[in-house]
């Protein structure tokens, strides 16, 4: 995202201060800038209404249990395209004219950008706010405070631990022991070809599912030491990452369609890919791309680089804060962590839309505890709530939009032979820098 004039230059100092450390175990300091002062979070007189802009599905529906419980407090929902899809573009927009939503719905990569912008508030002196922290694990906590002391930004929504998503019956039939382990995986991949079919799909779109599996392995793209951003995009990590896939594309031995569309959903509903690295939202997108396969899948946990570790990561995952400027922050701080910790709330918001909570309390719903019939009556979640335990800590920076659409493009040469996915993210690496730079952020 394009920096826009919203951000004034004491808030661009401020943003090269902090540790924007999307799960960094380190902490900063108390810094305030244009009103995100915490320090005073004071409940509205009278009645109050809070305009709630999100693009997940049916959430007026759960917000009507909200209102009908809640007259003095209302809640307005308007639901719109995801946030890449102009959602993003819009909030910054309304930023800057001074008239945004009051709460707003942003994925925990994008969470730096509007930081760095000055546009979310501080609601750390909110009531309830910090106490909500037990209902989250640190990195999630983390990932909403961004690293400082007396800071929350965000409150959790839900997350997406990725496990291995992966066609039992046609393991079982061919005799190939489930893969533990990315050697496996890769040799599996031979075996699957010469069957006729393909292990996975890799797709040049998915550069945050790619960046799970930098974190998995151990590698950061961003990080922050003394003010100023470190990039490195092409780090050990990375780079071994990358030449992995690499390999299984210039070997043939993986589809290359684009993710999520009929293509897509064809080669895993007639059997032509038989995996899919992904997180536990992908549940869903399996079971409605492949209807015919019901019965037939199962989940086990990520390969590891390494025999017996039991390391995971993230992909997607999303947040609700309270944008700077709105007149209620106390409401709808107050709206949101029942909206996020409830298990009312957290049981509607699974019903409605198939979220997986951030709430450690959501984790003992019905719904995530048992059997999943399109699974084969595995409880699938349970392997999920696993691997949450186990993700890598990982950075996210001040743009990663398009970060992701330059390392995109070059991820779509890599899979046409006109590139590799090293030098993609290498040509990444250099337009990120050049974007901070561009933005007045300091960066080596």
């Amino acid at each position: 995202m394009k920096k826009s004039k919203l951000a004034t230059v004491a808030a661009v100092a401020l943003a090269a201060t902090i540790a924007l450390a999307g799960c960094s175990s380190g902490s900063g300091s108390s810094s305030s800038a244009s009103g995100s002062d915490s320090s005073s979070c004071k409940a509205s007189t009278g009645k109050v209404t809070l305009n709630f802009t999100t693009w997940v599905p049916n959430m007026d529906k759960v917000v009507d249990t909200w209102n009908k419980a809640n007259p003095n407090i209302q809640v307005k929902v308007s639901i719109v395209p995801n946030g890449n899809s102009g959602t993003y573009k819009n909030f910054f927009n309304q930023l800057k004219a001074g008239n945004a939503p009051d709460i707003g719905q942003v994925e925990y990569d994008t969470l730096p950008a509007f930081r760095v912008q000055d546009g979310l508030a501080n609601i750390a002196s909110c009531a309830g706010v910090t106490a909500a922290k037990a209902d989250f694990s640190s990195g999630l906590w983390n990932q909403v405070t961004f690293g400082e002391a007396n800071s929350v930004y965000a409150i959790p929504q839900d997350s997406g631990p990725m496990a291995l998503y992966y066609r039992k019956d046609l393991f079982e039939k061919a005799g190939i022991p489930i893969p533990t382990t990315w050697a496996e995986y890769a040799a599996d991949a031979v075996k699957i070809k010469a069957l006729g079919g393909n292990i996975t799909n890799f797709a040049k779109g998915d550069v945050n599912q790619f960046a799970g599996l930098v974190s998995q392995a151990g590698g950061q793209w961003f990080s922050t030491k003394g003010g100023t951003w470190n990039v490195d995009l092409t780090s050990s990590a990375s780079t071994k990452v990358a030449d992995y896939w690499q390999d299984l594309i210039s070997k043939n031995l993986v589809n290359t369609l684009p993710s999520f569309s009929d293509e897509w959903n064809n080669a895993y509903d007639t059997g032509q890919d038989w995996t899919w690295v992904s997180a536990v939202w992908g549940a869903n997108t399996i079971s409605s791309g492949a209807p015919t396969t019901s019965g037939d899948w199962a989940v086990a946990p990520m390969p590891q680089w390494t025999a017996g570790d039991t390391a995971s990561a993230a992909w997607g995952g999303s947040s609700s804060v309270v944008f700077k400027g709105s007149k209620h922050p106390a409401e709808a701080s107050k709206f949101l962590i029942w909206l996020n910790t409830n298990k009312t709330a957290l049981a509607a918001l699974n019903k409605e839309a198939n979220l997986y909570p951030a709430s450690t309390t959501g984790a003992d719903l019905p719904a995530l505890t048992s059997g999943v019939e399109f699974y084969g009556n595995q409880a699938i979640y349970k392997e999920f709530a696993t691997a949450a335990k186990n993700i890598k800590p990982f950075t996210w920076g001040p743009t990663m939009t398009q970060t992701y659409s330059d390392v995109s493009d070059g991820f779509g040469s890599a899979t046409t032979g006109s590139g590799t996915l090293s030098s993609a993210l290498e040509s990444g690496q250099t337009k990120t820098i050049a974007a901070l730079k561009a933005q007045s952020i300091p960066v080596k």
